[in-house]
């Protein structure tokens, strides 16, 4: 336990100085030196972030955070005031520099004006927790850094840089203590939400633990990328039916733009920051993670008791629902996520003339707004020619529990 070593500490240097003549005025404070490093590097390791500010955080936004000074009830309790602590922005850059200076540097300017930014320190006397909780903590505005090619501001990585001074009473040892928030992405509108939540996603999941602020690899084995996107879809969406391997099959064409491989072929391949979120989809006017994102969002507010329940085959071809389609009865269908807008869900169905002859029909997509009008439920109940859903389940026993009593009126 810290508290252990830090008696250890001290208890070494009362006893180095109980026989200070014996060791001479040269080994003496070269003793006392290295204990006192020995502290400090265990009094300052202690200070951490117990609750990490928002990794997407917009301006003019309030939000909390908080830091624990795990040796606090041993080392302030005799402290005559509470210490403070601040919060101030921090560049990549400034990051970086603190880092390799071991934390022994000051930060020289903040790179942002944060309101509210200065709490006591103080141990709870029924916990005996010390921390300081930022409740009200306010980032008013940001400076920008100078950005190289064609990085966006939602790639741009800051911190925010926690610190404040104290003195051991034991010893009369003042001790800077700092530490960094994990990286974030700063906004001020809305519609960089979408690409912010891209870079702290790449970045949470991909970056070494043991990093110099904040560098993270450019291109990632595709097998990572598909654990990524499953644990990212459970989490959002709260379901523990996760992605199956013929959606990774259909991601992975989508995101590397080639039809032609088969699913052994890409398990070998490397995906690019620039594939994930930089470069165009084919013929679309979004990148792979704003549609994936797309289907996130929709599948959490709208379709999460349909996709828990297997009812949305969702991650599939329109070309490969032909294949699935071509040959069952009439009125099979089967729930598919668009391909050309984002946060869509359509119904792909077969229709079967009096020759024979099949033909694969797409309803128009329905939008999150869409379901929230009418649910999906409701819709395929009132569509006549829905009957079974791919292979062949009866539409009513399928779907029967997520249709809602309709409310008829008296007349």
């Amino acid at each position: 336990r810290c508290e252990n070593l830090v008696e250890v500490c001290f208890q070494l240097q009362k006893q180095v100085m109980a026989v200070n003549t014996e060791l001479g005025p040269e080994l003496l404070p070269r003793l006392l030196e290295r204990l006192n490093d020995v502290l400090s590097s265990l009094v300052k390791s202690s200070f951490l972030v117990e609750k990490q500010p928002p990794q997407v955080l917009k301006t003019q936004t309030k939000f909390q955070a908080s830091v624990r000074f795990l040796l606090g009830p041993q080392l302030l309790k005799a402290a005559p005031k509470p210490y403070v602590v601040r919060a101030d922005m921090v560049t990549e850059k400034q990051a970086r520099e603190l880092e390799l200076s071991n934390y022994s540097n000051t930060l020289s300017e903040s790179t942002g004006e944060i309101l509210h930014n200065t709490v006591a320190l103080e141990t709870n006397p029924t916990s005996g927790i010390c921390c300081a909780n930022f409740k009200n903590v306010l980032l008013k505005k940001i400076k920008r850094c100078e950005r190289k090619g064609s990085e966006s501001v939602t790639e741009e990585k800051c911190a925010v840089l926690f610190s404040t001074n104290i003195t051991l009473t034991h010893s009369n040892v003042s001790i800077h203590l700092q530490v960094l928030s994990l990286p974030i992405v700063v906004i001020v509108h809305g519609n960089q939400d979408n690409n912010a939540k891209a870079t702290v996603l790449w970045d949470n999941a991909f970056s070494d633990i043991e990093r110099v602020p904040f560098v993270v690899a450019d291109r990632v084995p595709w097998d990572k990328m598909c654990d990524t996107l499953n644990l990212k879809f459970m989490a959002e969406v709260q379901t523990t039916k996760g992605l199956l391997k013929e959606h990774y099959f259909f991601l992975a064409q989508k995101i590397f733009n080639d039809h032609s491989a088969s699913p052994e072929d890409f398990q070998s391949r490397q995906v690019s920051w620039a594939q994930f979120n930089k470069e165009i989809l084919p013929g679309r006017g979004f990148t792979f993670w704003q549609w994936f994102d797309g289907v996130l969002d929709l599948t959490k507010r709208c379709l999460r008791n349909y996709w828990s329940d297997r009812l949305i085959m969702g991650f599939i071809s329109k070309q490969y629902v032909c294949k699935l389609l071509n040959m069952e009865p009439d009125g099979t269908f089967l729930l598919r996520f668009s391909d050309s807008e984002i946060g869509g869900v359509t119904i792909a169905y077969v229709i079967r003339g009096k020759d024979g002859s099949g033909q694969v029909e797409n309803i128009q997509p329905f939008s999150a707004k869409d379901l929230s009008i009418r649910s999906l439920g409701d819709r395929i109940r009132d569509l006549g020619q829905l009957r079974n859903l791919y292979p062949n389940i009866p539409k009513d026993q399928a779907f029967g529990s997520h249709y809602n009593k309709e409310q008829t009126g008296k007349d």
